[in-house]
């Protein structure tokens, strides 16, 4: 008996293509989709995650060879957001509690995607390594608690603070999320006996590597993320209303 119903195959795939086209992984959405489909509470996570991880790898793998990201400015990012991330991961919350600090997040990643508006800057303010830490663990710690992979709250912070240039951010963000997909992953599995068997969710996985894909290529190709990001933001609004309404 499938773990998920089928049109999620579907839906997964829009959404990496969707958020791939604006630099993310898509992982707060796969957890409001699964979590509004009736998926298992106990499965959500760990597949939100992963189908996280494979989004992102793309993207950080092509920063990386074309030598865009500025290690000295994401590391201390990175460095407390692992374990903190890990943390977060690794602890056991209700399921009510679990939706409500989901429909808050999402609320204020999709008021951020509705809202916010493309700058130019000529200048930039390097934020002091300790505020960059202290930053980071946290985001990292919401993000394993809730599984997700952290970039739809550092980004708008970078912008907002014009810490660096959208390009260096754009990278920043796709390191930053691989990592706290990856130790979140490891978090969820300390805590829990129900292992998932990937063959299992192979088509889950395969939808969002296309999507992500599709999505990589067509942002890279000029077309403007900013509207797909102000719809998916709209989408996500409604989302997390439609979550908070559940009652269980």
């Amino acid at each position: 008996m499938p773990i998920y119903p089928e049109y999620l195959i579907f839906t997964f795939a829009f959404v990496a293509l969707f958020y791939s086209l604006v630099g993310f992984g898509g992982g707060s959405s796969y957890i409001a989709l699964m979590l509004l489909s009736g998926v298992s509470y106990k499965y959500i996570p760990i597949i939100a995650l992963t189908c996280n991880l494979i989004v992102v790898c793309s993207s950080a793998f092509h920063y990386i060879k074309n030598k865009q990201v500025q290690w000295n400015f994401v590391i201390p990012f990175i460095l407390s957001s692992i374990p903190m991330s890990l943390l977060g991961g690794s602890i056991k919350i209700e399921q009510q509690t679990f939706k409500l600090i989901l429909s808050i997040t999402l609320l204020i990643a999709s008021i951020k995607m509705m809202s916010f508006k493309n700058k130019t800057y000529n200048t930039f303010r390097l934020p002091s390594k300790p505020i960059s830490i202290f930053l980071g663990g946290f985001i990292g710690f919401i993000s394993g608690l809730i599984g997700i992979g952290g970039g739809i709250f550092l980004s708008p912070i970078l912008y907002t603070l014009k810490w660096a240039h959208p390009k260096t951010i754009a990278s920043s963000c796709s390191i930053f999320i691989l990592f706290n997909s990856l130790f979140g992953i490891f978090g969820q599995l300390s805590k829990t006996s129900h292992f998932i068997n990937l063959i299992n969710i192979l088509p889950l996985l395969t939808a969002v590597l296309v999507g992500g894909q599709i999505g990589s290529y067509l942002g890279s190709n000029k077309l403007k993320p900013r509207n797909v990001e102000r719809i998916t933001g709209i989408l996500i609004f409604i989302i997390s209303v439609r979550i908070l309404l559940i009652q269980q």
